[in-house]
């Protein structure tokens, strides 16, 4: 999920990195047929070479493109990120290639005989990830909150990447987009909500809650309310 949500943002952001994934989706699931036809017919190992030549070319620009992507995100995520903590924590993303770009040509080549027996690649950009690293105020130590952060922790890295890519969408398109937040009020203490509905002030945002004295509370402008009972809209 972490790596679909770089890739559907840069999809939307650049066609050459669209046009890279497609490609390299591409040559994956034609190497992995030729790994199954390999069980059958062991020479057609000598043409296995000319699919890791066009993986390594569409992967490498995929990493170097995704370092990028997270390059950008971590100049802007960090504020947003104070402000929904009440400065009390600070965040940074971590890129996680499963190869580096120099690396990528020489494990392709060794791990080919796991690759036939597994009959898909061992290595490259479709196994990444990114990890979001906390760091306390008045702390050293780093925690990914992947595997040790509590739900409130891990819900306001969430939020903070969505406002993050919402300004980075602005920077790269010159528009404001639509900011879609599905319930997030009940899973926030109350500084955290507080903070949230500051940093959507002036956002067009479309949010489902289950009440809205908060937003009464804060004094957001809201334009329209939907109730739904029963899975229809009441008046």
């Amino acid at each position: 999920e972490r790596r679909r949500f770089i890739d559907m943002e840069l999809c939307q952001l650049d066609n050459f990195y669209l046009y890279n994934l497609n490609n390299y989706n591409k040559i994956v699931n034609q190497r992995n047929k030729l790994l199954k036809e390999m069980f059958m017919n062991p020479s057609l190992k000598e043409t296995l070479s000319i699919w890791d030549m066009q993986l390594v070319s569409y992967g490498s620009k995929i990493i170097e493109r995704r370092k990028i992507f997270v390059e950008q995100l971590n100049e802007i995520i960090r504020e947003i990120h104070l402000k929904l903590s009440g400065g009390k924590e600070e965040i940074k993303i971590v890129y996680e290639p499963d190869v580096e770009i120099e690396d990528f040509e020489a494990k392709l080549a060794s791990g080919q005989d796991r690759d036939i027996k597994a009959k898909i690649p061992s290595v490259g950009p479709h196994r990444d990830d990114i990890s979001f690293c906390i760091t306390k105020e008045n702390e050293e130590k780093e925690i990914d909150i992947r595997k040790y952060g509590s739900q409130g922790q891990q819900r306001t890295a969430a939020l903070s990447l969505k406002l993050a890519e919402i300004e980075l969408v602005k920077k790269v398109i010159n528009d404001n987009p639509i900011l879609l937040l599905d319930d997030v009020m009940s899973e926030l203490d109350t500084r955290r909500r507080d903070a949230l509905l500051r940093s959507i002030d002036g956002i067009q945002t479309i949010v489902t809650c289950t009440g809205y004295d908060d937003f009464i509370r804060q004094r957001i402008n809201v334009d329209k309310i939907y109730k739904i009972s029963n899975g229809k809209i009441v008046n």
